[in-house]
């Protein structure tokens, strides 16, 4: 990470613009000259490079899904019938760290997606309870898996 801060300052200064597009740009130069170089040994950031990729592909993922429920929530809402299955789902957890950081970071992912919000978590630190506005045919068990191995899953992977 800092030699990738270090090459984006590089670039700014090289190119004497040190607006937030221009500095967006030299970090992702940065990242991908540390990456070339470690694919060729230049350099030891394969973790970092590796903890990126997996970070720039659940952000892809997680506005996926935040433009999909949003479009799900709009029709829902706009559908002169409202079909609305809603339940407070419990989700077992995989963290079993002492942090509270992922725990606090699925919970709010989970609650920035339209459709959902994390209300709860148990006393042990073992289960979320979620709020969904709508479960498809009342799976509540599909509706656990799709959180338990995409979301949790995912923030799992970047956070280790």
């Amino acid at each position: 990470m800092t030699w990738n801060l270090f090459l984006m300052l590089a670039w700014a200064a090289l190119t004497n613009d040190f607006t937030l597009l221009n500095l967006i740009l030299g970090f992702t130069i940065g990242f991908f000259t540390l990456w070339i170089l470690s694919s060729r040994g230049a350099v030891a950031s394969g973790k970092y490079v590796r903890r990126m990729r997996r970070a720039v592909s659940f952000a892809a993922f997680y506005v996926k899904e935040l433009l999909v429920s949003n479009l799900r929530m709009a029709s829902d809402v706009l559908s002169p019938k409202l079909r609305l299955r809603p339940a407070l789902v419990a989700v077992p957890l995989s963290v079993r760290t002492d942090s509270d950081a992922e725990i606090t970071l699925l919970a709010n992912l989970i609650s920035l997606t339209p459709g959902t919000l994390s209300v709860d978590v148990s006393p042990d630190r073992r289960i979320l309870y979620v709020h969904a506005m709508d479960v498809p045919n009342g799976d509540l068990d599909a509706f656990r898996e799709q959180l338990k191995g995409e979301l949790e899953r995912r923030v799992l992977e970047v956070l280790h």
